[in-house]
């Protein structure tokens, strides 16, 4: 078994931007949760699948494969044998995740990947239920959070930076309700599992969070 890192926590709170760091510190690898469940909503998009239909979500994203590989550096999530980087971070790819990853068997196939992934090699993977259902035997495991109004902030400066008109107030709004569905959500809802370390990022810069991870893998040994 590899050396695994588990980095759960709401929307908006960094783990990716943290995972990413610790990944290349450590000479590990990035295992991006998100972008594997928007490759599945591109590939049942493609397919013409309805979003509400569970029955033919269950039944097409079997056919799926789903890869990431490191090449030159760089993450890239391979759809059936095409990368897919360039469409991933679409708003429609997001919509149809969101939608798709509650589908129980969608999660099945892709927690199976990610599982594999971690069995073979050193991973550091963010997500919603990585501590609690997919690396249950990770050597060390983080639940990072932060205030909506700290993630709110971010996310408006981030869109704005980019030209995006947006209000702070909405995006908050938002960031709350999606807070709600994933901790209510009946297949593995967003907990701190019992024996992470609950980080709150609200007063960190992304530096001081990511030395905190280091410390506490420098507390396990392999």
């Amino acid at each position: 078994m590899g050396y695994n890192i588990a980095i759960d926590g709401p929307a908006g709170a960094g783990k990716s931007t943290i995972a990413k760091i610790a990944a290349k510190e450590l000479g590990f690898i990035y295992v991006d949760t998100g972008a594997m469940y928007r490759a599945m909503g591109i590939f049942l998009m493609r397919e013409g699948v309805d979003a509400a239909d569970a029955d033919a979500i269950s039944a097409k994203c079997r056919e799926a494969d789903i890869t990431i590989r490191y090449e030159n550096g760089e993450q890239v999530v391979y759809l059936n044998g095409e990368n897919v980087n360039g469409v991933i971070r679409t708003e429609e790819a997001g919509t149809m995740a969101s939608l798709t990853s509650k589908n129980p068997d969608v999660r099945k196939k892709l927690v199976e990947l990610q599982q594999k992934l971690a069995a073979d090699a050193d991973v550091v993977m963010d997500g919603r239920d990585i501590g609690t259902c997919v690396l249950p035997d990770a050597q060390v495991k983080v639940y990072l959070t932060a205030s909506s109004a700290v993630r709110a902030k971010r996310r408006y400066l981030e869109l704005t930076a980019k030209g995006t008109d947006c209000d702070i107030e909405t995006i908050e709004a938002d960031i709350i309700e999606r807070d709600r569905q994933d901790m209510t959500r009946e297949i593995s809802p967003l907990v701190q599992a019992e024996d992470a370390v609950l980080i709150d990022s609200s007063e960190m810069t992304v530096e001081e969070v990511a030395e905190r991870i280091m410390s506490l893998v420098k507390g396990h040994t392999k």
